[in-house]
């Protein structure tokens, strides 16, 4: 099953965790990149035009907020940041940023999708469709995730089973219930309990 890009949020006894994947058909020449306390989208080299075929395959995809964790599908990303850094509650700024926002004027109208979590593994994860907009809460020892298409409500991750950034990232790219979806790219992750750990999987 294709369901285009994915991100789950939660928490285990060894820290909180926010994952993110790519998944494409139409642009799979992208990789991450880490840059201190964010996290990027970009195309892999050589493929650097792509940006002028679609202006959506291109953004920072993690955020970190001192103890929050940002994680989006775009340029969505840096408005809740920002809103965060001015003070905002986790839910108002997401679902602020994806009112404001809107879904991606695209030809598949592909939703935006975003979550933030804390160190204690409270947090909280939404989407804005054409249809729509839903925003979740995340309570401690909980995991949810959502995707841009098919499973675009946020859905409880039975068991995420990852006990560090890699971990997760290696995860979220094709482990579990995740292993049953298709076409992975890339995918990052941020884990941590004190402090906030990033890793990635490029191709």
């Amino acid at each position: 099953m294709y369901l285009g890009r994915i991100i789950s949020i939660g928490s285990n006894e060894n820290g909180s965790f926010a994952a993110y994947r790519v998944s494409s058909r139409s642009f799979p020449n992208r990789q991450t990149v880490v840059n201190g306390q964010k996290a990027a989208i970009v195309p892999t080299e050589g493929s650097e035009d792509d940006i002028y075929k679609n202006p959506y395959i291109s953004y920072n995809c993690v955020d970190i907020v001192d103890d929050v964790c940002v994680i989006t599908n775009g340029s969505h990303t840096d408005i809740i940041a920002g809103k965060i850094r001015e003070g905002m509650n986790v839910r108002d700024a997401i679902a602020l940023s994806l009112l404001a926002m809107d879904y991606e004027k695209d030809d598949y109208n592909t939703p935006r999708i975003a979550a933030a979590i804390n160190f204690e593994g409270e947090g909280f994860i939404g989407t804005v469709r054409h249809d729509g907009i839903e925003v979740v809460k995340v309570n401690p020892g909980e995991a949810y995730y959502v995707s841009t298409y098919e499973h675009n409500s946020p859905r409880i991750v039975e068991e995420f089973t990852a006990n560090n950034a890699e971990e997760a990232a290696e995860f979220i790219y094709g482990e579990g219930i995740f292993e049953e979806f298709t076409h992975p790219v890339t995918s990052c992750a941020v884990y941590g309990k004190d402090s906030w750990e990033i890793s990635y999987k490029n191709p």
